[in-house]
């Protein structure tokens, strides 16, 4: 059987490199979206099984449902597929670019289509949470997130809602770089917080934040 690692490689391509910025692909002009879903991870294979990804593998498990597919958008460093929660309009996006300039390409696509940051859906991987472990927040610090603190730096706001994955800290010693960027424990514990990540993310559209907090935070660990 194909470990984790190889099927992800197989999935983005053997280049460890950041995709260059498309020349075609889905015409920003013609999307339209009430909210945005956004996977947070670094792009290529060297990375696409890692602790950092979690945020593109939710945003994959969304996307399996229904059977949708991301697609380039033409001038921007990101792909997106557009998904229907319930009659709401959501545009799933990952970003082209590494972690710590994740908010490059999504804030000018989100000014684009004026989707507000209250209705910015961010799936990342949290270190201050058990591994398995997911829950939802508005707001709030960084906590040392590369990412989030790009998003909020292009954003100009920290109010965007985010779905914490667990990723829990490495050994006391360890080297939290290291730690996100080594492959994740392949388990049904782990499918299962992969799924339950994009799930929450779904709730938050179709039922509001403080039903899919209820919802999610009532699993437990």
């Amino acid at each position: 059987m194909p470990s984790i690692r190889d099927f992800f490689a197989r999935l983005f391509g053997n280049s460890d490199t950041p995709s260059p910025q498309p020349v075609a692909g889905l015409d920003p002009a013609a999307l339209d979206a009430e909210w945005l879903i956004v996977g947070l991870g670094n792009p290529g294979a060297k990375y696409a099984a890692t602790r950092h990804n979690v945020g593109y593998m939710a945003v994959d498990d969304l996307l399996a449902e229904g059977g949708d597919v991301l697609e380039p958008v033409t001038g921007h460093k990101l792909s997106a597929a557009p998904v229907d929660v319930d009659g709401t309009q959501v545009l799933a996006v990952r970003s082209h670019t590494y972690m710590n300039l994740s908010g490059d390409p999504i804030a000018p696509l989100a000014a684009r289509l004026g989707v507000p940051a209250e209705r910015i859906i961010v799936i990342h991987d949290e270190l201050d949470l058990p591994a398995g472990s997911v829950r939802i927040k508005k707001g709030g610090n960084e906590n040392g997130h590369n990412g989030l603190k790009s998003l909020t730096e292009r954003l100009g706001t920290r109010d965007y809602l985010r779905v914490r994955v667990g990723i829990g800290r490495p050994p006391k010693g360890g080297s939290i770089p290291d730690w996100v960027l080594a492959p994740v424990d392949a388990s049904p514990a782990f499918d299962s917080s992969i799924a339950t990540a994009a799930e929450a993310a779904r709730l938050i559209v179709a039922e509001g934040m403080p039903k899919a907090q209820n919802e999610i935070h009532s699993r437990g660990k």
